[in-house]
């Protein structure tokens, strides 16, 4: 057998190799979720919901799954694929949150110079 060929799995690296693929499905999973677009529509009850029919906003914490051990060999490269479209994403996130503060910021500055505006209505009735 040449080192370069594929060793017969045990049913425990077969199992612990079927939990990581499960666990990287969900986070990529997780990370299609979040692209970034707007995938709300407010249905006849006028709630905001997400193409799969959820309320929007709606999120399931996530949790480090236990047990897992070492990432199989053949996954490693799937592995660092999910870690830079997660860094992808937070860079994303951080640079949309920079330009609603200055936004925030800009609107902030303009409300700032407005004069009250004395009242147009008198209540005669009070």
């Amino acid at each position: 057998m040449s080192p370069d060929a594929e060793a017969p799995r045990s049913a425990e690296d077969t199992t612990a190799h079927a939990r990581w693929e499960a666990a990287l499905a969900d986070l990529e999973a997780t990370l299609d979720d979040t692209t970034g677009t707007d995938t709300t529509d407010t249905d006849t009850t006028g709630t905001d919901t997400t193409v799969d029919g959820t309320a929007a906003g709606t999120v399931t914490p996530w949790s480090a799954p236990t047990g897992l051990g070492p990432v199989p060999r053949d996954l490693v490269g799937r592995a660092s694929r999910l870690l830079a479209a997660q860094r992808d994403r937070i860079t994303a996130v951080e640079d949309a949150r920079r330009v609603t503060l200055e936004h925030l910021g800009a609107l902030r500055a303009v409300d700032a110079t407005r004069t009250p505006q004395a009242a147009v209505y008198l209540d005669a009735s009070a």
